[in-house]
């Protein structure tokens, strides 16, 4: 058992609006179908087992890049689009927040009559993984959310989150079941996170004798060890500042879909009639599909595909968002039938950015791109929890 990483995230308040619940969970279904169709159901699962991979696509999906909630909001937007399709799909999500984690094991009972997988053995490892991270690794975090991953051919992640209310942070824990030897013994490759002191961790090999006593005689008395892997701190501010961007490969982004028309491009015929800005979102939800782990280091870049719902980096444009959306479930349900020609133009985008970034010298300004995202917001249908951009106002005089 592999426990792929963990991610220290400022707890945000509020909730998720409809409008954009809507949305994540239509985007979310037509990017999991694209990974599916191009990589298979291993691929869907090991994708989630990586914090960083998840991170950006809850900030591709215009959830608060760096919160806490995108945990929840990501995972039960895919709840919802997913589950009414598991069977065609092959995935299914059990599990939640609050009192829907605790229904995780029957839901499992329920996957695995329909599957024929071991169901007793999957909740088991349900139960284990917030066993191990709520009680036998003692860091201060308290889990509250627990979602089980698993495909009808047995591969499986735990999307799972903690709280720590003194700190004011969450903590979100990703299991990858890639290799499964022992869940009290060394199972995690990493237990990650922000300083805070000694932390108690029976699972670590060096512990050992401490568990035989405690078997034994009912006692503790653990080695206490902390290695630092795959760490991912997210910072309190809520707005996106350039030292949370790696801006050379966030410039050919923009270079690519602004600077730079589809026609350059042989290989984008096929989305003629897309604009530039819907082809920024694009180029972004096709990394996210068809990028390596190594591209998704810094995922507030992310969040330039259609903002965040919190107004950072900019106000969520509807419009835009829409089409992604669009083009897509059309791409998707094209491959379906034989024509792929679309999905590989989508594909083709992630090539494209990574070979304009070998060119691009990062400069510029990135507030500058911020604030003209937000000064044309109100064209896309720009939308946050406060309300609807509305366009300037004019500030000539009138005279009667």
């Amino acid at each position: 058992m592999k426990r792929s990483g963990s991610a220290d995230l400022p707890l945000h308040y509020g909730y998720v609006p409809q409008w954009l619940a809507q949305r994540m969970a239509k985007l979310g279904l037509a990017i999991t179908e694209t990974i599916l169709a191009d990589y298979g159901k291993a691929e869907v699962i090991r994708r989630l087992s990586d914090p960083f991979w998840f991170q950006s696509l809850g900030a591709v999906m215009g959830m608060d890049w760096h919160s806490s909630g995108i945990t929840t909001s990501v995972m039960g937007a895919l709840k919802r689009a997913i589950n009414p399709n598991a069977k065609t799909l092959g995935i299914y999500i059990c599990g939640g927040k609050g009192k829907h984690s605790t229904e995780a094991p029957r839901e499992l009972l329920a996957v695995a009559e329909q599957t024929g997988l071991n169901g007793n053995q999957l909740v088991r490892c349900s139960k284990l993984s917030a066993k191990v991270d709520n009680t036998a690794v003692q860091d201060g975090f308290q889990l509250y959310t627990h979602n089980f991953i698993v495909s009808d051919e047995g591969d499986w992640t735990v999307v799972q989150q903690g709280m720590q209310a003194g700190t004011k942070t969450a903590r979100r824990y990703h299991w990858h079941a890639a290799s499964v030897t022992s869940f009290v013994e060394n199972p995690h490759a990493a237990i990650c996170g922000a300083n805070q002191g000694q932390i108690l961790n029976m699972t670590d090999m060096q512990a050992a004798p401490a568990r035989n006593a405690i078997v034994q005689f009912s006692k503790d008395g653990p080695d206490n060890v902390i290695r630092d892997y795959q760490r991912l701190i997210m910072p309190a501010h809520h707005d996106v500042r350039a030292k949370d961007v790696d801006l050379k490969r966030l410039g050919s982004v923009l270079w690519l879909t602004r600077d730079k028309q589809p026609a350059d491009f042989e290989e984008l015929l096929l989305l003629q009639g897309v604009g530039p800005r819907t082809l920024q979102s694009l180029a972004l939800v096709s990394e996210v599909i068809h990028g390596t782990p190594s591209r998704f280091k810094d995922p507030a870049r992310f969040a330039f595909a259609h903002g965040g719902k919190d107004g950072h980096p900019f106000p969520v444009p509807i419009q835009v968002y829409d089409e992604t959306i669009q083009i897509l479930q059309t791409a998707v349900h094209k491959a379906s039938i034989g024509e792929s020609d679309k999905q590989e133009a989508i594909k083709k985008l992630s090539a494209l950015a990574q070979q304009a970034e070998k060119d691009f010298i990062a400069g510029g300004n990135l507030q500058q791109v911020i604030e003209q995202e937000r000064a044309d917001s109100w064209k896309y249908g720009g939308r946050t929890v406060f309300g609807k951009e509305q366009p300037p106002v004019n500030n000539q005089l009138t005279l009667f």
